[in-house]
């Protein structure tokens, strides 16, 4: 209750930025404009939440949950006052971000040996187990130094380059004793600017310890007791136990320039794991278009050119002996037959019509997003810019999606046009706004600090109603405006009977077959995502995201033109919903390797964890199916257009 007002601020602060022009000059963003600071100034060091992690002896992540660095159990010292929110971006709110103030004193080049944070600290029992137990699931602190995460390093043992991994252990478990890491050796890595006046920050490394003998001896000093660690810290869970938090400083001159001072903490881990599986991907779908290419087009051109040829014969040709009948073609088979009924208008098209909308906002959005992020804008230094960019941009093509829903419903022949502009923009952010309110309020009962809080909510509602839906509306009005597109050839009254399908054409079949390929272009670039996202890392390899992409669109054209022509070769002309779901379904394998990936990378221990990594993936694969079933549909939809508008109908 005590930081929602910050927050609010903050939140309209951020929401200000976004969308309204401003000169660069007039606002400071942390990490993307270097800070030069004189010798003895004060360099802040600001407090984010504790989030779970894994370790060297424990690989598993065993929670979901972060928790705000000053809740009450963890006894952390507090600066003079009340801690002061830091602002922070509506993506990095969202994320879980809550950055604050501490009562850290770091002055540019002063070495500190042994101080003090504040008076000794009391644990009750149930401080003690609540915090024990955050040391068995691998807690991280997180802390902040000029913008830069304070980290640990590391050594690549395939590479024997040195990275960062940001964040450090709030303790450690030996000898089935969980240890609170109460000291912190801080080293801060500086860069001496051209004059050499002034320094930079470029880098920051913590070494905690648990010290069991350390003792505040007034003015800030400290004794620091025994540095040996055989005399750890161990909280009582039967009775109190005091401790006293103590901090070193340590300021080492370094080559590093402050433009690449976020190299260490974008180490990439077995590269070759990544061209191996772009390759790997490439060449299947150069073989998948490949295949395609000759199996349609050779098939096409020469069912075209039979159909055609066909419709020139007089009927006092067909005799039984004439050249049509001898190269076998028949009015009454392949896929002409179903002309009069390609384009009949499928079930439910206007809920058809909304989620096609939707994809293709979407997809813009996506593509948008990942080429910004390829070409440098979206730097880790900007806490939290990739969701506020995807935020903004879903929002401004909500235009997008109202106009591409619009025009498909026309085209559809549908009369609920009202019904589709109120929808458009309400029905698949309003799914997605839902689940993430419903487990956002596991997230509430827990205490986590990755609850978002409810002015947050109210901001994100206000920019959906104030702008999104407003946008939406006007691109559905400019699509009611254009000329419906046109179907190549007229359609039936009467629908055909459609014939018995084989095995492999039925729903269920084709979407398992098909499904894996658009899933198989982009399961690797998955996992290290997911990896990153879990275990509180940076994902940066963006060139990698961009080619994925790519190669998935052009998989899920092809495997779904492909299902659609055999499709109509065996009669069968409800294509729209098919074309849709088959591609879509590639979604379903997303969600199975999330729940794979549950079983062998996590160890959820409580029911809530789990509800909420499973609601999250549903969710994540939701989107997924929008959008894929959107890249197929229109795949199709272009196909179907330009087979039949080939040839001649009488």
């Amino acid at each position: 209750m005590r930081l929602r007002k910050q927050y609010l601020s903050s939140l309209i602060l951020s929401s200000a930025l976004l969308f309204l022009p401003s000169p660069s000059s007039a606002f400071y963003l942390p990490g993307v404009t270097p800070t030069s600071y004189q010798t003895n100034a004060k360099v802040p060091l600001n407090v984010n939440h504790l989030t779970p992690s894994n370790s060297e002896a424990d690989t598993q992540l065993h929670s979901v949950f972060s928790f705000d660095y000053y809740h009450r159990a963890f006894h952390f010292c507090r600066p003079d006052g009340e801690p002061q929110s830091v602002s922070e971006s509506l993506g990095s709110i969202l994320f879980g971000d809550r950055i604050l103030t501490s009562p850290f004193e770091l002055r540019m080049l002063q070495n500190e040996t042994c101080k003090a944070l504040c008076k000794e600290q009391n644990f009750d029992p149930r401080s003690a187990k609540f915090v024990n137990r955050r040391i068995w699931q691998n807690y991280n602190i997180n802390w902040l130094i000029d913008g830069l995460p304070a980290g640990q390093a590391y050594i690549d043992p395939s590479t024997q380059s040195n990275y960062t991994i940001r964040g450090f252990p709030l303790g450690d478990v030996r000898e089935q004793q969980a240890r609170l890491n109460n000291h912190f050796d801080i080293i801060v890595d500086y860069h001496p600017t051209g004059s050499g006046e002034n320094s930079r920050v470029v880098g920051v490394l913590v070494v905690p310890s648990s010290r069991r003998d350390s003792k505040n001896v007034g003015d800030g000093s400290a004794d620091c007791g025994d540095a040996s660690g055989n005399s750890p810290l161990v909280l009582n869970e039967d009775g109190d136990t005091t401790a006293t938090w103590t901090y070193s400083v340590q300021w080492r001159r370094s080559s590093t320039a402050w433009a690449t001072r976020w190299d260490p903490y974008l180490h990439v881990f077995d590269p070759k794991i990544h061209w191996f599986s772009l390759v790997n991907s490439a060449i299947i779908v150069v073989f998948l278009v490949g295949m395609v290419s000759a199996i349609l087009m050779r098939a096409l051109k020469k069912d075209i050119a039979r159909y055609n040829r066909f419709d020139s014969f007089n009927l006092d040709d067909l005799s039984g002996t004439s050249a049509a009948v001898e190269d076998g073609v028949q009015e009454d088979s392949g896929w002409k037959l179903v002309h009069g009924d390609v384009f009949r208008t499928p079930k439910y098209p206007l809920l058809l019509s909304i989620f096609l909308g939707s994809g293709s906002q979407l997809f813009v959005m996506t593509g948008t997003t990942i080429v910004f992020a390829l070409l440098g804008f979206l730097s880790p230094s900007n806490r939290g810019s990739i969701g506020t960019i995807m935020i903004f941009l879903y929002t401004i093509f909500g235009f997008i999606g109202g106009y591409v829903s619009s025009r498909v419903y026309k085209s559809f022949g549908g009369e609920s046009w009202k019904k589709d502009i109120v929808l458009t923009p309400v029905l698949v952010p309003g799914i997605v706004f839902a689940t993430f309110f419903l487990l956002n309020l596991f997230l509430w009962a827990k205490q986590s600090s990755g609850a978002v809080p409810f002015t947050t909510m109210l901001v994100i509602l206000a920019i959906w109603f104030i702008i999104s839906v407003p946008l939406s509306f006007a691109g559905s009005w400019v699509g009611f405006k254009q000329v419906p597109v046109q179907p190549p050839v007229r359609t039936n009254q009467i629908p055909r009977q459609i014939p018995p399908g084989t095995t492999y054409l039925r729903p269920l079949p084709s979407m398992v077959l098909i499904g894996i390929l658009p899933f198989g272009a982009i399961f690797v670039e998955l996992y290290f995502i997911m990896n990153n996202i879990w275990f509180g890392k940076f994902y940066y390899m963006f060139g990698f995201l961009f080619l994925c992409y790519g190669i998935m669109i052009i998989t899920c054209a092809a495997v779904t033109i492909l299902l659609v022509y055999f499709l109509l070769c065996s009669e069968n002309y409800h294509w729209q919903w098919r074309a849709f779901g088959t591609s879509g379904a590639s979604a379903g394998y997303v969600f199975a390797n999330a729940l794979l990936y549950w079983m062998s990378k996590l160890s959820l221990g409580s029911f809530t964890s789990g509800v909420l990594y499973v609601g999250y993936s549903a969710l994540i694969s939701f989107l997924f199916f929008i959008l894929t079933g959107t890249i197929g549909f229109f795949s199709a939809w272009g196909f179907v257009h330009k087979i039949y508008g080939s040839i001649k109908i009488d």
